[in-house]
């Protein structure tokens, strides 16, 4: 095991010791939820249980860049776990330079998230992995090419035998990394004490923003809900739309015209650390995002409904700032 600087919390509780008993240990662990977070809540396929030597398999792919076709590009490229595993860009960079259409969506709570991407045309983490290592402008690899790079290094081709009990291929590449990207979980925020009850976890401030948030009048809940604050759906809230030819986000996926400029809702776990904001980084800080939404966002024929302006004062702006500097997570993951 080696301590990693990501700002979260996560343990592996196992069972066994000795050469006779490590396969049995590798497959007994359980994964403790931080406070804050529903623990039966996540969303872990049954074909692909999440086991410690899978995990440190995944974590080894993950940072590897011999994922890219030129070697350059590896997932924590633009998922860096500095960067609460986004990239600080308003638009993600591939190969060569190459810049995308959208910026990065953290990784953070992915564990608690079956469809990915900003669209969600990925139906789960497992199927997300492939996408960008077979995107041109991201990795822009075959999966072919990827599996005879990873074929050369040995002690790939002894962990993938050792891990699922055969060769390298893409599906176990992307269970590999799925397992690993669902253990980059945050929780046990200032904010989640201060909800368990040590009152003075947050500032008044910040506690004034916590009940405008959760307040009717402001109604951020209705999409930003539950432990994850986030309720998983898709949404136009006007980003964009004022453009020539706006990004249509999830209608490229269903072409359902409701879906014309909608885009998923992101956590706000670890927003403090995942500017700038929207899927295409048009906002800067958390305090212009606050007041995006409370002038109601760029009108278009199809905004959503909650999108009305909240006539917040500067303090109100303020608070609900603070409040949401209050969700990043404070402890350390050791894996």
């Amino acid at each position: 095991m080696r301590r990693v600087p990501f700002m979260l919390v996560f343990s592996i509780l196992v069972s066994g010791c000795g050469e006779d008993n490590s396969r049995k240990a590798d497959e007994a662990f359980v994964m403790t939820i931080p406070i804050g977070l529903d623990a039966g809540g996540q969303y872990i396929p049954q074909n692909n249980p999440m086991t410690v030597r899978k995990i440190e398999l995944g974590r080894r792919l993950f940072f590897d860049a011999r994922l890219s076709l030129d070697g350059t590009v590896a997932c924590a490229t633009c998922h860096n776990p500095s960067l609460g595993f986004a990239d600080g860009r308003a638009f993600a960079i591939g190969i060569y330079g190459q810049e995308f259409k959208r910026g990065t969506p953290t990784l953070i709570n992915r564990l608690f998230s079956r469809e990915q991407f900003w669209d969600g045309r990925s139906k789960d983490l497992e199927d997300q992995v492939r996408n960008p290592i077979e995107n041109e402008l991201e990795m822009g690899n075959t999966v072919e090419n990827m599996v005879r790079t990873l074929n050369q290094v040995e002690e790939y081709r002894i962990r993938f035998r050792d891990v699922f009990g055969g060769e390298i291929s893409m599906e176990n590449v992307a269970m590999a990394i799925a397992a690993f990207e669902r253990t980059l979980v945050s929780g046990n925020s200032f904010y989640d004490q201060y909800k368990n009850g040590k009152t003075d976890a947050l500032s008044e401030s910040a506690k004034r923003g916590v009940a405008l948030f959760e307040s009717d009048r402001v109604n951020c809940i209705k999409c930003h809900l539950g432990p994850n604050f986030t309720d998983e759906k898709y949404h136009n809230n006007g980003t964009g739309m004022d453009k020539e030819e706006p990004d249509w986000g999830r209608y490229e996926v269903t072409k359902n015209d409701s879906d014309r400029g909608a885009f998923k809702t992101p956590t706000l776990r670890d927003m403090s650390r995942t500017a700038p904001y929207m899927h295409n980084g048009s906002l800067r800080t958390l305090r212009e995002v606050v007041e995006y939404y409370n002038k109601g966002g760029i009108p278009n024929r199809y905004l959503s409904p909650h999108m009305i302006p909240l006539k917040l004062t500067n303090q109100e702006i303020e608070d609900l700032v603070n409040f949401m500097k209050s969700l990043s997570g404070t402890n350390e993951l050791v894996f």
